[in-house]
């Protein structure tokens, strides 16, 4: 259990950030594990054969499944959002000397080096320890190279996850204070008095030292929260709510019901929103441009059908109740016409 102690200074300072190098790295964790199982089941399945070009090797010594994970790896935004780019520009301007010293740290960490090839990953880390410069810029350009294959075609979907996280609990924050917001974050983390506190592997207690503390969703730390205290930023990494819906992808079906009173893009939007998304990201996952999108959004919107809500510079749609029942009832409606398709012969010949 690791005990985080916050003065009034560190609760005043407490604020949420997105990252994608974060998201980048924690999903570097589940490739260490032997099957394709579990929430992410999809996505390893999905993403495995793509790696054949890439050192995976190299990246998945640095991540283990569990245990110690180097701090250089996880730069904490500066802003609320913060590119890939911005991201790898912080791993690569680590200190040689911290870089080095962390290396030498994994390689000789018990619960990290658990598993299968430990003799190989430790030669590896004790040969990038040595040479810490040119070991930041080939983890950085691996790490980029990654992100490409694994990470970025699904960005839009995870970033929609992790906004909607986030707005929950800014309205938690408006409905109960701080408090509400820290001791429902997930199942492992309790907060009681000025402590907040952590199950982990290890012992051990923090004083933020009015540094005050990030609050990171991600997708990928899945089930686990990851817990930095180093400087410059303490951080907190937790799996965001609906994340069982991440890999969910709508299968939308082009003879809906709903089609016939709201027609076939509408309905297809509709579908679509089971997470919420902008009207860049309903574009590029529906093959529409981006104004066409826009109008039918508005169009729904004005009806009470879709939600809209804005997060700086974006606006992002969700489904209501009104189309919750909508779109269930399209789908039972288009089922019960399928299914009399293909059985003709129970069909009432005579009147009712």
């Amino acid at each position: 259990m690791i005990h985080i102690h916050l003065k009034v200074a560190d609760v005043s300072r407490i604020r949420f950030a997105v990252s994608p190098t974060w998201e980048a790295v924690t999903s570097l964790r589940l490739l260490g594990a032997a099957s394709n199982t579990g929430l992410h089941g999809r996505w390893l399945a999905a993403v495995r054969p793509r790696l054949a070009a890439l050192n995976i090797g190299l990246l998945t010594a640095l991540v283990r499944p569990e245990g110690y994970l180097p701090d250089f790896l996880h730069p904490v935004p500066s802003r609320r959002t913060e590119s890939l780019q911005a991201g790898l520009r912080q791993i690569a301007e680590t200190d040689p000397q911290i870089v080095a010293a962390e290396l030498a740290h994994l390689a000789e960490h018990p619960v990290a080096q658990e598993g299968p090839g430990q003799q190989a990953r430790v030669e590896l880390l004790t040969e990038l320890a040595r040479r810490p410069e040119l070991a930041l810029a080939q983890i950085v350009s691996e790490l980029e190279r990654y992100w490409e294959v694994a990470v970025a075609p699904y960005w839009s979907r995870i970033r929609a996850l992790v906004d909607a996280d986030i707005a929950f609990r800014l309205e938690q924050l408006a409905a109960g204070g701080v408090a509400q917001v820290l001791g429902a974050l997930h199942p492992s983390v309790t907060f009681a008095g000025q402590t907040l506190s952590i199950v982990k592997y290890y012992e051990g207690h923090v004083c933020l030292r009015e540094r005050g503390l990030v609050l990171l969703p991600c997708a990928f730390s899945w089930p686990e929260v990851i817990v930095r205290t180093a400087d410059p930023q303490p951080a907190l990494t937790y799996p965001p709510r609906g994340l069982g819906r991440l890999w969910e992808t709508a299968q939308v079906s082009t003879d809906l019901a709903l089609s016939g009173v709201l027609g076939q893009t509408r309905a297809r939007l509709l579908a679509q929103l089971d997470l919420p998304m902008t009207t860049t990201q309903l574009a590029t996952h529906l093959d529409l441009t981006p104004p066409a999108v826009n109008a039918h959004l508005k169009a729904l919107h004005t009806a009470g059908i879709l939600a809209a809500r804005r997060n700086g510079r974006r606006v992002y749609y969700s489904r209501t109740p009104l189309a919750e029942h909508l779109l269930a009832g399209s789908v039972a409606e288009t089922a019960g016409s399928s299914a009399e398709r293909r059985r003709p012969w129970q069909r009432r010949s005579g009147p009712a």
